[in-house]
């Protein structure tokens, strides 16, 4: 009895470990988030406010109500004051502070967890390499002893490390040498990368980004349920045949193609600016439109005029991503074409999966049904992206679309058993 009570304890101990570890707020430890550009490096600091009130003996955690309109610019010198960057040379880094928000967790189980986040930006002098340099940087660590702080690369173009990647480098730790007493000043030695390296990850980037898009997906998923149909009396009727079927398909999809490669080249170099909402407003219409085209022709011969004018929108949303890496001439050059090869080698890989199943549906009875359906689902999608995107709140259609689409692999495979079961079986009414 005894040795079960020890280990039903051991187990309880290894679950509340496991679920602590998982759910608890981050450590009381400082983050510092890198971004390497051509000239300067910018990023952010995350500051638990519990050890910076310890640090700084203000009130800022008990009292974090209008902290920074009561002691912003007290914390903006204090911070100055210990973010001292500096070239191998001894010579001082230009240290610029942006930003300042206080972000609050709330946990029942762990508590309340208040960090200060602070955007910054280095400049080293001039003819200094900006890889390697001294980040002689204390904040908290010079009065409180246990503190660390944590030392990460988010973005950083010639090692292939983007801002939007979700998993971040971590260069080091800098925490009171224990022997000493004193805190080491932190070497930063980056290795130089290549443009090979970026093109790479903008690849990847592209890939992605129409892989968690579900919204670009959906619009061209929507654009391929008609194109291997006729249409005669104005409505959708049977199937135009394999040769015919993959011309349109070609012609679709190069029309897509060259509309938002264009948007994707002159928002990138922000020739035209807009805002975000609008266009995303405008993709949810575009997949709209789509949708009721699929159900009922509404473009009859002008579907490659409408998915170009189309990509020009999707074009602009694509150009987001770009922008926000705040990258050089060169390297925007090579960033451009390589996110526009991952995004189309997506869309080729999402075709040719998707369209031979539709081939064999799209000549069987069960068809019109199937594209019906899917139109009017699509139709629905796109009416809740257009109110998420205007009120700026998630809708519980568009949380079911999200957790539809991570098992895209299973609605693949519906396509596929739906399609050979009706092929098999209207071949065989037919003997």
């Amino acid at each position: 009895m005894l040795r079960f009570k020890k280990i039903s304890t051991f187990f309880l101990c290894l679950f509340l470990g496991l679920y602590l570890s998982t759910n608890a707020h981050p450590m009381p430890n400082s983050m510092v988030l890198l971004k390497i550009h051509e000239k300067n490096i910018s990023g952010e600091i995350q500051l638990p406010l519990g050890e910076l009130q310890s640090a700084i003996g203000m009130g800022v955690d008990d009292h974090s109500e209008r902290l920074l309109e009561r002691l912003g610019d007290s914390l903006r010198i204090y911070l100055k004051q210990h973010i001292r960057p500096k070239s191998f040379e001894d010579k001082l880094w230009t240290v610029e502070l942006g930003a300042m928000k206080v972000v609050e967790t709330k946990s029942k189980l762990t508590g309340d967890y208040k960090e200060l986040v602070v955007a910054f930006t280095m400049t080293p002098p001039p003819n200094a390499d900006l890889r390697n340099f001294y980040f002689d940087y204390d904040v908290i660590l010079h009065q409180v002893a246990s503190h660390q702080i944590l030392i990460n690369i988010k973005q950083d173009w010639q090692q292939g490390i983007m801002a939007d990647d979700s998993t971040m480098q971590q260069i080091g730790v800098i925490a009171i040498d224990i022997p000493t007493g004193k805190i080491p000043v932190f070497q930063v030695s980056l290795q130089q990368g290549s443009g090979w390296m970026g093109f790479k990850s903008m690849v990847s980037l592209g890939i992605n980004h129409i892989k968690e898009g579900t919204d670009h997906l959906l619009f061209l998923l929507t654009l391929l349920l008609p194109a291997t149909l006729l249409v005669e009396n104005k409505r959708w009727a049977r199937f135009a045949g394999v040769k015919t079927s993959l011309v349109k398909l070609l012609k679709i999809v190069t029309a897509f193609t060259i509309g938002h490669s264009l948007t994707l080249i002159i928002g990138s170099f922000q020739l035209i600016n807009f805002p975000s909402q609008p266009i995303e407003i405008l993709i949810a219409i575009s997949i709209f439109i789509s949708a009721i085209h699929a159900y009922k022709p509404l473009f009859e011969g002008k579907e490659i005029f409408i998915a170009g004018g189309f990509g020009l929108i999707h074009g602009l949303a694509f150009a987001d991503k770009i922008t926000h890496l705040e990258l050089n001439f060169q390297q925007k050059i090579i960033s451009i074409f390589g996110f526009n090869v991952g995004i189309e080698l997506m869309q080729l890989f999402v075709v040719l999966l998707t369209m031979p199943f539709l081939i064999l549906l799209s000549q069987t009875k069960s068809y019109s049904i199937f594209r019906k359906v899917g139109s009017i689902l699509v139709a629905i999608s796109a009416l809740a992206w257009m109110v998420e995107r205007v009120s700026g709140d998630s809708n519980f259609i568009t949380q079911l679309i999200e957790k539809t689409a991570s098992k895209s692999l299973y609605l693949l495979l519906v396509l596929a058993v739906i399609s050979l079961i009706s092929y098999v079986r209207e071949r065989e009414l037919e003997r």
